[in-house]
């Protein structure tokens, strides 16, 4: 069903697609087998969940056949008698699960998409299409979906079939999370610290953050200079998102942020007194251990001492006493 009116629009905007990390292991492993390495192609699939209106579920995937001619992506291939054959297997495993849309990898959006989601809704009544970045480089959320619509203009003119931005997020169950818990058990590295690996994941963030900056400032230059046609609804999204901001300007404002950062400076500094104050008392029982263990070793040498010149003493009486019989027993013969 493609969405014509204005409470269709903003029903599909609510909508929330939860992609499972089962189905992001199924689709790179489905790329990394396809794909060779350093190519541009990308792999096509079948996503598999739930659907229930404001959130769709997308617990399961399977890859099908999928080419086209990349100089022309308008030329392409896709194998649906797979799919009838792939969804009876499916069907006979899991029975909760339909077909609720498809995903490629990408990373952006296509020529042929729209003709492929028209395909599909041969099986899917409203197909959700997910862009799933198999790129190791990038950062952030790798999900991005859309639904298909007609975009209605302002000025009365004809519509055109377009694709609607809907959120994304991943979510696992408790079995997945224990799987992930095991596979990032043995990707992470023994060598570093909790503290070393928090500041990563921060960092990670902040160019996942910078990343989705220079989107919205590309756009918006791209809009300002007239390569692309104003969007309404993107610009009063971004409009509430800066509307967040804190005001920079108001006094309020800044004492805080001088504050809090003043407050952790602070801790900081006394962090580092207590790592001195740590490393000279550790310096001092270092010494103290050293001064013991050598005086301890002076007096065990002074008693080996005595004991050899009282063994020497005992030795020298011994041979005075018997050259003292001797010269005795000597005489007495004479």
């Amino acid at each position: 069903m493609v969405a014509t009116t204005t409470e269709q629009l903003s029903a599909l905007s609510n909508t929330t697609v939860v992609v499972h990390p089962l189905v992001l292991l199924s689709v790179a492993d489905h790329h990394a087998r396809s794909v060779a390495r350093g190519s541009s192609k990308r792999v096509v699939g079948i996503l598999l969940g739930q659907d229930n209106g404001t959130t769709v579920n997308v617990a399961n995937s399977f890859g099908i056949p999928f080419e086209e001619d990349e100089k022309d992506s308008k030329t392409w291939f896709l194998d649906h008698n797979y799919i009838e054959g792939m969804w009876d297997m499916f069907k006979k495993v899991n029975a909760r699960e339909r077909m609720i849309g498809w995903y490629h990898t990408g990373p952006k959006l296509r020529a042929s998409d729209q003709e492929i989601n028209d395909l599909l809704k041969k099986f899917i009544a409203r197909p959700v299409m997910v862009i799933v970045d198999v790129r190791p480089q990038t950062v952030g959320i790798p999900t991005d979906a859309y639904f298909a619509v007609e975009e209605i203009k302002d000025d009365g003119t004809e519509t055109r079939k377009t694709f609607l931005h809907v959120p994304s997020a991943i979510e696992a169950e408790e079995a997945e999370e224990i799987g992930v818990e095991h596979l990032l058990r043995d990707i992470k590295d023994s060598t570093t610290t909790t503290l070393a690996t928090r500041v990563a994941e921060q960092l990670a963030s902040l160019r996942g953050l910078q990343s989705r900056l220079s989107d919205i400032q590309a756009y918006l230059s791209d809009v300002a200079a007239g390569k692309m046609p104003l969007n309404h609804q993107i610009s009063y999204h971004l409009q509430d998102a800066l509307n967040l901001l804190p005001d920079l300007n108001d006094p309020e404002v800044t004492t805080s942020f001088a504050t809090t950062t003043n407050d952790e400076m602070l801790v900081v500094y006394i962090s580092s007194l207590l790592r001195a104050v740590i490393a000279l008392h550790a310096l001092v029982d270092n010494k103290a251990q050293i001064g013991r263990a050598e005086l301890e070793e002076g007096k065990g040498e002074k008693k080996e001492d005595s004991k050899k010149n009282g063994k020497a003493d005992e030795k020298e009486k011994g041979d005075k006493e018997r050259d003292s019989s001797k010269s005795s027993t000597e005489d007495n013969g004479l």
